[in-house]
This record gives structure tokens, C-alpha cells and sequence, in this order.
């Protein structure tokens, strides 16, 4: 049952990576405007799924020792320090005219290992409970879409045709898969790998929401108005992640 929702999820995840060009037929003042309200969200629900479900689950099966909190911290610097080494960001706006993209390439190389990590999240997480899963593969979704609409318009900004940028942009998507057949094959061997990786999957998804995230949405936070609407869209995604609870 767990080899059946992580595979399904992930192949959720990476069909995700097709969506670009639908978007790309918006209005593109309603694009930034539906995309950013969508980083909100998902700040939210990042956030919320690393309190609320990754964060208590580690400290009830590692105690309130210094294992569970190092391993968040672990998390963190492993996200920064993968992100920096490739020196790849997310881009979420289509072709921003204050950010310098990166090369196709180099956004190809990142992504792959992005998507390869996303599936050892997300088979780690199920490893613990289904309702754990669920709520880690929402939280990486929601974290997707428009990250995958970014890397889309990137690879074409780079040169890339579109249609050979769309086929590259969800094969690279399939490397989750393999991250979830190696988790799923050695959580068999190794006893306590899911405890292990959940932590710093929560310190993953800490880093990408507050370095990552809310940066590109305060810059469009000036009017009272955007702030609410925003505020909003984060208050939401934290009450999906309350609302997974019922599922336990």
C-alpha cells in the first residue's frame, strides 16, 4: 500500500511539470498576480506541514533530546548548501525582468536533483503514516506549480523550443521517481531511515518557505490590501495542513 500512494504521488508530482505551457496563454498580469497568491499558499502549507505534522511526529519517535532538533537544523543547512552549490533558485515569476536567469543547463541539473529529493521526502513521509504522506506530497504540489512554471519559461528563455522544454522539463520531473524506489528499498534494510529523513525534510521545507518564498511575496506586500490577501493564502495553506489531521 505504501509502494502504491508513494509512486502515485510522485507521478502526481511530476505531471505537474506540464502545466507551464497552459499557463503561458495568461494574461500576464494575472499570472504574477495567480502565481503569487499561490507562493503564499504555499508557504503555508510548507510551513504548516513541518510544524504541524513532520516536526511533532520527529520529536514523539526521537524524544526531546538533541537528535530531533539537530536533524532540523541538518535539514536546513542541506537545503542551503545544495541550493548554492548548483547556485540554482527557484523562479517563480515568468522571466522577471530584475532576476538573471540561469542557463538551461544548469536549471535542467538543479531541477533533477530538486525532483530526486521531492521523492525521498515524499516516500519517507508515507513510510510513517499515510495521512503524514498525503500532507507532505499537498505541501510539495503546492510548492511545484509554480516552480515548475518558472523552470518552463527558463529552459525557453535559454532557447530551448517549447515543446522540447516541456519534454525536458517533466523528464527531469521522473527523477522523483527513483528517489521514492530507493527509499521505499533501503527503509526495508535500514531500520529508522523515514525517522531520520522526516526531520530534515521539515527543515527542507522551513528553508524553501523562508528564504525561498515569502522574499518574492513581500515584495508585493506594500499595499494593505495585497498583505491581507496574501495573509490570507498562508493562513489557508496551514489550515489544509490542520485539516490532514482528520485523515489520521
Amino acid at each position: 500500500m505504501v509502494w502504491l500512494y508513494a509512486i502515485g504521488s510522485v507521478i502526481v508530482v511530476s505531471l505537474i511539470a506540464l502545466a507551464g505551457i497552459l499557463f503561458l496563454s495568461v494574461d500576464r498580469a494575472r499570472l504574477d498576480r495567480m502565481l503569487l497568491l499561490l507562493i503564499s499558499f504555499a508557504v503555508g502549507a510548507l510551513a504548516g506541514d513541518a510544524f504541524i505534522h513532520l516536526i511533532p511526529e520527529t520529536f514523539k519517535e526521537l524524544g526531546l533530546g538533541l537528535r530531533a532538533p539537530l536533524l532540523i537544523i541538518g535539514g536546513l543547512m542541506l537545503f542551503f548548501v545544495l541550493e548554492q552549490s548548483i547556485r540554482w533558485r527557484h523562479c517563480y515569476l515568468p522571466i522577471a525582468d530584475h532576476h538573471v536567469h540561469p542557463v538551461g543547463t544548469l536549471n535542467l541539473t538543479g531541477e533533477a536533483m530538486h525532483n530526486f529529493i521531492d521523492g525521498v521526502l515524499i516516500a519517507a513521509s508515507y513510510t510513517v503514516s499515510i495521512p503524514i504522506g498525503i500532507a507532505t506530497t499537498v505541501a510539495v504540489i503546492l510548492h511545484e506549480i509554480p516552480q515548475e512554471i518558472g523552470d518552463f519559461a527558463v529552459l525557453v528563455y535559454a532557447g530551448f523550443p517549447v515543446r522540447r522544454a516541456l519534454l525536458y522539463n517533466f523528464l527531469v520531473a521522473l527523477t522523483a521517481i527513483a528517489g521514492v524506489i530507493i527509499v521505499l528499498l533501503l527503509g526495508s534494510l535500514i531500520e529508522g531511515l523515514s525517522i531520520i529523513v522526516l526531520p530534515i525534510t521539515a527543515g527542507g521545507f522551513i528553508y524553501m518557505a523562508l528564504s525561498d518564498l515569502i522574499p518574492e511575496i513581500q515584495q508585493h506586500c506594500e499595499k494593505l490590501l495585497a498583505l491581507a490577501e496574501h495573509s490570507a493564502a498562508v493562513l489557508l495553506g496551514i489550515g489544509l495542513m490542520v485539516a490532514l489531521l482528520l485523515l489520521d
